[in-house]
């Protein structure tokens, strides 16, 4: 059962999201019982493999070009940096490596040849990659399921009404028809949202009611809660309690049983009694390490204790689906080549160099 027809409609999901709060926990504890095992939590590690400089709008976001904040744009890492960033993440506890650049679209550059190149390295760490890198035609989507990504993001934010107080530069349709590519080309959906923006209640059931007209609803949902950051014209916004970050994790459970629900950005601000309701109530992942792209996370060594306390195991890689094979990417293939063949005429060249170096020719000035 992907979604549940008893909350397929505004009214009853928004029913559902006002009931008791602890009637609420129960309910999706239930549910979450009978889908998922109730003790595995998965650590994931998200990193900013392309940092700042994006040129949209999103009101919650530091990366956006426009805005004044302390992010720094820098340019797309190497591929051997993000390959020795995930061999770490995966000896302190993550199976799951997601990774960010700060891109409007995917282009079809060298760029994303490396990005491809990422994730082919970082597959064969056995390690399930999980990519972020704004809008992709359906052609790009099936070179980067090639090259073995299980999972694609791609977050509807909020819901369709409220979109246009959030960002003015990508329109709700885009990030649907994107959606729609990862799905065409074999690659499981990540997409959630991200509450305390200034929404009301019915704009969080409307992102919900989004995932729940799709023929196929996303495999992760992530509940995000805002970070302010000064410089973003959300700076200001009032930080939301723990207990709505609580609701929305259970309803979302409850609409989804088969869905694995992300316990996102926003957990520097609760409490581990705030985490323990949300875990009990059906999130089973969150993001592990100090830093969630360019803001504030718990540290592994404390998420590390929460988990002993609260007597939760780390999920294994692939443990909601198989491990994509890794195919060989012709346009990488021909690249290298191509390279290869320029370095060998360099090479050649070198050697028809005098020894003493280079002689101009001599030319002879008639006057």
């Amino acid at each position: 059962m992907k979604v549940n027809p008893q909350y397929n409609t505004n009214e009853a999901l928004l029913d559902l999201y006002n009931k008791p709060l602890l009637e609420l926990v129960f309910e999706a504890a239930t549910v979450h019982r009978q889908h998922h095992d109730p003790k595995e939590v998965q650590m994931s590690s998200l990193l900013s493999i392309k940092t700042g400089g994006c040129p949209e709008d999103c009101g919650y976001c530091p990366q956006a070009a426009r805005y004044h904040t302390d992010v720094d744009a820098h340019k797309l890492m190497t591929v051997e940096s993000v390959l020795e960033q995930a061999k770490n993440a995966k000896e302190n506890g993550s199976s799951r490596l997601c990774m960010g650049a700060a891109w409007r679209e995917v282009r079809d550059n060298k760029d994303f040849d490396n990005v491809i190149e990422m994730v082919q390295g970082v597959n064969a760490l056995d390690m399930e990659v999980c990519c972020t890198l704004g809008m992709m035609s359906e052609g790009q989507a099936k070179r980067l399921k090639d090259a073995g990504l299980f999972a694609y993001n791609h977050n509807l934010d909020t819901s369709a009404d409220y979109y246009d107080d959030v960002i003015s530069t990508r329109e709700y349709e885009d990030r649907l028809n994107t959606i729609d590519n990862a799905r065409k080309a074999g690659i499981s959906v990540c997409s959630g949202g991200i509450i305390g923006m200034g929404e009301a209640v019915e704009d969080r059931i409307g992102l919900l009611m989004s995932y729940m007209q799709m023929e196929t609803p996303p495999e992760s949902i992530p509940i995000n809660a805002l970070v302010a950051v000064e410089g973003t014209p959300m700076a200001e916004q009032k930080p939301i309690e723990q207990w709505e970050m609580i609701r929305m994790v259970a309803t979302t459970r409850i609409a989804f049983p088969e869905s694995v629900v992300r316990l996102s950005a926003g957990r520097t601000k609760m409490n581990m009694e705030g985490q323990a309701l949300c875990f009990m109530a059906g999130a089973s992942s969150i993001f592990a390490g100090d830093k969630l792209l360019t803001t504030p996370n718990p540290e592994y060594n404390e998420d590390m204790e929460m988990f002993k306390i609260l007597g939760l195991t780390p999920k294994q890689a692939f443990a909601d689906g198989e491990k994509p094979e890794t195919k060989e990417d012709a346009i990488i293939v021909a690249r290298k080549e191509k390279e290869r063949l320029r370095e060998e005429e360099l090479a050649a060249a070198r050697l028809k160099v005098k020894p003493e170096g280079f002689q101009p020719r001599k030319v002879t000035i008639v006057e």
